[in-house]
């Protein structure tokens, strides 16, 4: 396989500025991928991880939309349809997790995870298939989690947005495979990020003693496999669910 697999592609990262998404950007740029990283809030994490794929010798741009709002997501991808020409590959990492057990979760909160974590989703892939039927192939990646099949106290509402992904997943795999467009998820475990940084000392120790390998993912743990099911040699791939877990969950 060539060196830039994704060479001559465009990939759009929700959620590129840092952790998982930024890991996953830098990942497709390497492979060859032009990439917009998208985020809502924290410009100057997006600046970074443009930064870090331009000084690598890759191309990267970042552009401010949420994705849980219709409109702007439709906007930002006839922009990058206007610009790069083409939505080769689209990865739906941009996510927010407030916790909270059943009885104390307010409605609010409720609604911005599902705004975020699954209509988000379904905004960004409805975007990006219209392009992606026009040219007969695609590769979408959405991030679900391993709550999704697990479940955990506490997060009622983001495991349950995160399973919804899993069926968001598998039925527009069915949708779209005659045109060339491949749909899986990518169900990560506790990754190394800001939010694992803020576990304290005994639940880190509780969780990775559950995990058959022994550690904490690291968010290349996750690109790593983001780029296969991005990639040409995927083709074949379309409706599963990857989990990238150490054994946490079979």
């Amino acid at each position: 396989m060539s060196d830039a697999p994704l060479a001559g592609q465009t990939a759009v990262v929700t959620g590129g500025s840092r952790g998982i998404g930024r890991a996953i950007a830098r990942k497709l740029a390497a492979q060859g991928a032009t990439v917009v990283v998208n985020f809502v809030a924290n410009e100057d994490a997006a600046a970074e991880t443009v930064r870090q794929i331009t000084d690598a010798g890759g191309r990267a741009r970042a552009v401010r939309f949420d994705v849980g709002d219709g409109p702007a997501v439709r906007a930002a991808f006839a922009d990058v349809v206007d610009r790069e020409g083409r939505v080769d590959i689209l990865v739906n990492n941009a996510g927010v997790a407030i916790d909270g057990l059943l009885l104390r979760l307010k409605d609010d909160d409720w609604n911005r995870v599902l705004q975020t974590n699954l209509t988000g989703v379904f905004h960004c892939a409805r975007a990006a298939v219209r392009a992606m039927i026009r040219a007969r192939y695609g590769r979408i990646v959405n991030l679900t989690s391993v709550v999704a099949a697990m479940g955990n106290p506490g997060q009622v509402a983001y495991a349950a947005a995160k399973a919804g992904v899993v069926g968001l997943t598998r039925s527009l795999a069915r949708e779209v495979a005659s045109r060339g467009i491949t749909v899986n998820a990518l169900a990560p475990g506790l990754v190394e990020t800001e939010m694992a940084a803020t576990m304290a000392d005994e639940q880190r120790a509780a969780y990775t003693a559950l995990v058959p390998v022994g550690r904490v993912a690291g968010p290349e743990d996750v690109a790593e496999a983001a780029a296969f099911l991005c990639s040409p040699a995927a083709g074949y791939v379309t409706g599963q669910v990857l989990h990238v877990n150490g054994g946490l969950y079979m």
